[in-house]
Formats: structure tokens, C-alpha cells, sequence
């Protein structure tokens, strides 16, 4: 078989996708895998692309992974398996069980599963509430396996904690204890903690404990001036912990501005948003989330070469930009002013999922998360929300958007 026969070009992915088989890679082998199979047996990442070992772990991984959150074509799985990616990220809640079950089925088809590193996440905070010790390990335990089922093995290499927003949560025994019973059962090789907000506090949490292996946080150039969580993030990499990032192109926001929007292409904004990320070296690999293959593309050429164009350098630099993103950085500083009692932050990442990502699945899991009374029937009360943020986001635009789709 020539070499071509193996690889997924661009136009055999687009003809496989419109043809419906990326429907059928859920249910078994498309053409398009079965021709890549013995290729993905020895497929190796470019020599060029930069590697990064995830603090004590040892793991070392391309500085630039994929996010599958968004994702629910087993297509692009194999194909960024083939270009260099190694490390796969999702989670219990994604796409509600069924991005797992998409990432397990793909490397399961490849015979992939010694090649590649799969973090997954599982929640713990919401359990917790009104269970002993006893019962909210059970509930962990539960829910592991539902997720070594989807995924299609027996452990998996990274299990984080979800959505850690509280220093509590990293240092509470009862989580820490499970975590340890789950690694001794080999059911996982690594523990860590993913965070979204706080994310200073809670990086600094994991470094003084000592126990989580990695760190997964949110980090975007919005957040340059933020000296604390880049101390955070430095101190946690000087004492083994394995840094990956998310969020890397400030919740994958488009530029509402038209004007800007014709300054910089959208290759730009991505480019120069990632490359900034990866130049810390702090950061041992990312996880900017794709839904296509170009998005693919384009991301990983990064993990080969991140230095700035002359249009990146000129993006970054223009404070216009980072008004415009109006990236909310969980940071909760808005909560005082919300008179209803809204749980500001948590809808501010709800509006993200859903008019940013387009992933409603996500949107609706984390609105239905909110406590009652913290969620948008807190707004409901008010004409007009008065809730200000103390940078740039417009929480009432994004509130009035979020009651138009969801109240």
C-alpha cells in the first residue's frame, strides 16, 4: 500500500465528513481509519515540534495538545493523532458522556492506547454536599468507572479534580484519600485539579500540599498583567507540577469588533494567542479546544514554531484587543455588586459555552449547576442588571443574551 493510501488529507477528511461517515466512526471503523490504522501504529510527531515534560510526572508531551470539548468528530481525533498530538483532554460531564465515549472508541480503533497521554476530569464539589466521606468516595469511585467505560480502558493517565475554585477542595482528606486509592488501583496513573477561577489561590494550594501531580488553568494573554497567577503557575513548575493550559485563546472569543475583526484574520488572533501562552515556559503543554481540522492544524503548527510575526507582535500589544475579548477571568471581584445574589462568574461561562464555543451541551450542564437562586431566576427580579465587572467584561449584555436563549 503506497503512503498516500494511509494519509488523512484535507480533502479525504472534508469528503469523509460530508459523505456521513463521521457519523459512522461512532458505531466502527470509517475507511478513513481503517486505512490509517497500521500508519497510527508507528506514527510519530514531526522532529521539529518542541516537547515538554509535565513536571514529576515524567510524561513528555508536544507543548501544544487538544481540548475535545467541543469536539464530537472521531475524524479529527485521528487526524490530530497523526499530525504529532498526544495528549487527548476531556471530561465526564463533556457532551455528557459521549465526548469520552468518542476520544475511547477513536484510540481503542487505532490501537493507540500505549501511544497516548488521556486526562480526564471528574466533579467532586457539588457531590460532596450532604455526603460523608464514606458516600462521597463511592460516588467518585462510581463515577470513575463510568468514565473508564466510555474511554474504553482500564486507567487513565491524567484524573483531575473539576472545576476547583476553592483552596478547600485541594487540601480536603477525603478527596485526597480517594485519589490515592484510585492511583494504587492503577486506575489512574496521575491525579491534578482543574481550575477555572481562583485560579491563583488554587495553583498555590496544589504547590503547598504537594500532592496533585498537574495543574490544569485557565491562561491567556488577557491575563498578562495578572503577576499573581504568574507566580502561581511559575512557583507550581519549580516544584514538580505539571502545568497544561486552557483557555489559551481567551475562551475562544470572537472580536466583536467588525473594524478589529478586519485588522487581524482570525489566523492571527489564534496564532499570536497560543504562541503567547506557550513561550512561558512554565506552561509544559496546552489544550486549545478544535472543532475542525483547519482549527487542528493551525494550532499544532505552533508546537514547531512560536515566534511572533510582525501582525501577532502588533495584536498583542494593542490594548484595544483585550477590551474588545471581554474575557472573564472567574475572579468573582463582580459578585458584590450583583443585588439579586447572582453567581455572576459561573454565568459568564455559561454565555462563553454557549455564544463563543457554540457548545450548548456544556452551556446547559453549567447552568444547571448553578444553586437555585443564583441562576438566572436571581435576574429575573431585576429590569436591569447593574452587575459590574472590574475590567472589561459587559455583564449585563452578556446576562440580557443568556436570558434571551435560556429565561
Amino acid at each position: 500500500m503506497q503512503k498516500n493510501d494511509h494519509d488523512l488529507t484535507r480533502r479525504g477528511f472534508l469528503a469523509t465528513a460530508a459523505s456521513g461517515l463521521v457519523t459512522a466512526g461512532l458505531a466502527g471503523l470509517t475507511p478513513a481509519q481503517a486505512l490509517a490504522q497500521e500508519a497510527a501504529q508507528t506514527a510519530t510527531p514531526k522532529k521539529d515540534v518542541t516537547f515538554r515534560t509535565l513536571g514529576r510526572t515524567g510524561i513528555k508531551v508536544p507543548i501544544v495538545s487538544i481540548g475535545a470539548m467541543n469536539a464530537d468528530n472521531p475524524e479529527l481525533m485521528q487526524a490530530a493523532y497523526e499530525m504529532g498530538i498526544r495528549h487527548f483532554d476531556t471530561a465526564a460531564v463533556y457532551q455528557f458522556g459521549r465526548n469520552e465515549q468518542m476520544v475511547g472508541r477513536v484510540v481503542k480503533q487505532m490501537g493507540i492506547r500505549d501511544k497516548v497521554i488521556i486526562g480526564t476530569k471528574i466533579h467532586t464539589t457539588e457531590q460532596r454536599r450532604g455526603l460523608t466521606p464514606e458516600q462521597h468516595k463511592t460516588r467518585m469511585l462510581k463515577t470513575l468507572n463510568g468514565c473508564l467505560k466510555r474511554l474504553k480502558t482500564d486507567y487513565v493517565d491524567i484524573l483531575s479534580i473539576h472545576d476547583v475554585g476553592d483552596a478547600a477542595v485541594v487540601a480536603d482528606e477525603a478527596i485526597i484519600e480517594t485519589m490515592k486509592e484510585i492511583v494504587k488501583s492503577g486506575k489512574a496513573r496521575f491525579t491534578g485539579i482543574a481550575t477555572h477561577s481562583n485560579m491563583a489561590t488554587v495553583i498555590n494550594a496544589v504547590t503547598k500540599g504537594g500532592f496533585y501531580d498537574t495543574v490544569l488553568t485557565s491562561f491567556n494573554f488577557t491575563m498578562a498583567d495578572d503577576t499573581d497567577l504568574m507566580k502561581a503557575i511559575a512557583d507550581a513548575a519549580a516544584a514538580g507540577v505539571g502545568i497544561l493550559a486552557m483557555k489559551t485563546q481567551a475562551g475562544g472569543a470572537q472580536l466583536p469588533n467588525p473594524a478589529s475583526r478586519e485588522t487581524y484574520s482570525a489566523s492571527v488572533r489564534n496564532l499570536a494567542a497560543l504562541k503567547w501562552v506557550m513561550r512561558n515556559e512554565n506552561v509544559h503543554t496546552s489544550i486549545p479546544g478544535c472543532a475542525s481540522l483547519e482549527q487542528v492544524e493551525e494550532d499544532f503548527s505552533v508546537a514547531s514554531n512560536f515566534e511572533y510575526t510582525e501582525e501577532e507582535s502588533k495584536f498583542l500589544a494593542d490594548n484595544s484587543i483585550k477590551l474588545s475579548l471581554g474575557f472573564c477571568r472567574q475572579c468573582r471581584r463582580c459578585l458584590a455588586s450583583c443585588p439579586g445574589g447572582a453567581d455572576i462568574p459561573t454565568l459568564m461561562r455559561t454565555h462563553m459555552y454557549a455564544a463563543q464555543y457554540s457548545n450548548f451541551h456544556q452551556a446547559r450542564y453549567t447552568l444547571d449547576n448553578i444553586p437555585s437562586g443564583q441562576n438566572l431566576s436571581a435576574c429575573t427580579s431585576c429590569s436591569e442588571c447593574v452587575a459590574q465587572c472590574v475590567r472589561a467584561v459587559d455583564i449585563p449584555k452578556k446576562i440580557a443574551e443568556l436570558k434571551l436563549i435560556y429565561a
